[in-house]
């Protein structure tokens, strides 16, 4: 694909982002107009890296109403309870759509699916692909994607800052990490699909592509961000000096896997009913908690006890990962540490991507819909990937698809007296500071004081960036580390203000829950 694009681009319709919900948002579009998908890099975005499977009732799983309330008790009170409902039942026709487009979920027999159950669920409605569910889906979209000639991806561009005309998102500014030029886009809408945050912290399941570039965007023009505080970390990521985002299964638990102290003693048992299958944020902080009474570096997770053929059968995935350091997890336990997984606050959209920012729409882990509520229920994130997409598409396409572009002029990006850095370490540093701060001071148990050691850290960093940002080249680390600074802000912003403790936010100063609050909303931080 010819690189060299012209100083103003234009199409009908713009979406930044490459996973599960832009690529399904992308192929309800094209009908309507010519669709542009701009990707930082390969196909490798969380969604890819989805293991455990899709949550979904349908015909193989008539089980609306449990979902239903399996995902507003995970949600602990901040789900919307008509948005659950929605995404719920129009996921069906999703899964039917996956399923002829060639999806190839697991079967116990030739006409029943072979359903997992995870934490939080209290019955078996997850459909997968081995353990390598996100793949499957992202593989098969893509291929569809490739038949529409409607449809262009473009790789390696990065989006540096949205475009706002008189209260409108107009355009974008992306630098082509091709030819190292930066140019804009005009559309008649853009879509953030941008994922999620996981690399604000030093430990994460996310892959580097995960640095929460559309909610720093969107933050940066005005859009509504909410309840950034709730950052969901996955109970068990594979503990190894070599390994990176080496997510281990939730779909291992459901299966059977307890969880073990280093000594072998069972820590579940008296913290919740469900035992291992709790939901995410209360299994995350017992293992926490754990591990600093015990000041061990991890936990162990435990499924030898099964059998060896159907472990390597079930979890391929697992299985590959962990021998590749030498941890053959159906003969012992494999070592295990909570790491930052989801982010369940973000731009405020509705099921079909609204923001308050006119021709800005938002979707998937970007947003907060008022889905996944204080806590996301496992494997709701693929569901509402790629019901909120579809939703997108179809709203978009119908409101814009007919409208001519508006006769604007982009103002182009200007980098005079602008020069090559000599000191690219700043990035580098300034990246692992904030991770550190985030990690020690933000991440799964908080507290004020904590808080705002971060708030303090954090704003020492800002000065420093900002400096650098605005004196030196453009390069693709360094919009990231701005993107993730701000991030970072958010959170701990979020977090000092919320005064209870709900979901994936739980703070030693406010310990128990209080009055409701729906929404902690900041807006056009930075």
């Amino acid at each position: 694909m010819d690189s060299k694009f012209e100083s103003d681009s234009k199409s009908d319709f713009l979406i930044i982002g490459g996973g599960i919900s832009g690529l399904s948002a992308a192929l309800a579009l094209e009908k309507y107009g010519k669709v542009l998908i701009l990707t930082k890099g390969n196909k490798k975005s969380n969604t890819y890296y989805a293991a455990g499977g899709i949550a979904a009732s349908g015909p193989w799983s008539d089980d609306f109403e449990g979902h239903i309330q399996d995902t507003i008790i995970a949600g602990d009170g901040l789900c919307d309870p008509e948005v659950v409902q929605t995404i719920i039942h129009k996921g069906t026709e999703r899964i039917k759509d996956l399923l002829e487009w060639g999806v190839d979920f697991d079967k116990r027999s030739a006409t029943q699916f072979d359903l997992g159950k995870e934490g939080g669920h209290h019955t078996r409605r997850v459909l997968h692909h081995e353990d390598l569910t996100g793949k499957a889906i992202i593989e098969t979209l893509l291929g569809r994607v490739a038949s529409c000639p409607n449809i262009k991806i473009r790789p390696e561009q990065v989006a540096i800052n949205l475009i706002e005309i008189d209260g409108t998102c107009s355009g974008v500014y992306v630098l082509d990490q091709n030819v190292g030029k930066i140019y804009t886009i005009q559309a008649k809408a853009i879509i953030l699909a941008t994922g999620g945050i996981g690399k604000v912290y030093l430990y994460t399941s996310n892959p580097d592509v995960a640095s929460g570039d559309g909610i720093a965007m969107a933050s940066r023009i005005g859009a509504e961000i909410i309840n950034m505080e709730m950052v969901q970390f996955h109970p068990t990521c594979l503990y190894h000096p070599l390994a990176k985002n080496a997510l281990i299964t939730e779909a291992i638990r459901g299966e059977g896997a307890i969880l073990t102290d280093i000594r072998g003693k069972r820590f579940m048992e008296g913290i919740h009913p469900q035992k291992e299958l709790a939901p995410r944020d209360i299994v995350a902080r017992a293992i926490d908690l754990v591990l600093k009474e015990t000041g061990d570096d991890y936990v162990l997770l435990d499924i030898s006890f099964k059998d060896a053929e159907y472990l390597k059968k079930r979890f391929p995935g697992v299985y590959e990962t962990c021998m590749k350091f030498d941890i053959d997890f159906t003969k012992q336990p494999i070592p295990v540490v909570p790491a930052a997984h989801y982010s369940c606050g973000g731009i405020k959209a509705s099921i079909s991507g609204a923001t308050n920012i006119p021709h800005l729409y938002a979707i998937g882990e970007c947003t907060c819909t008022g889905f996944h509520g204080a806590n996301r229920l496992a494997s709701n994130s693929l569901l509402e990937g790629i019901v909120c997409g579809h939703e997108c598409g179809e709203e978009v396409g119908k409101k814009y698809g007919q409208l001519p572009l508006p006769n604007i002029s982009l103002k182009e990006w200007s980098e005079k007296n602008i020069t090559d850095s000599k000191e690219a370490f700043v990035i580098s540093f300034n990246w692992a500071e904030i991770r550190n701060v985030m990690q020690n001071y933000a991440a799964i148990i908080r507290s004020d004081s904590y808080l705002l050691r971060a708030r303090h850290r954090i704003s020492l960093i800002h000065e420093e960036v900002d400096t650098y940002y605005w004196n030196f080249k453009i390069t693709a680390d360094l919009v990231e580390l701005r993107n993730l600074l701000t991030v970072a802000r958010l959170i701990v912003e979020s977090a000092l203000a919320r005064k209870e403790s709900r979901g994936a936010h739980y703070t030693l100063d406010y310990p128990q829950k209080g009055n409701v609050v729906k929404d902690t909303s900041i807006k056009r931080y930075w």
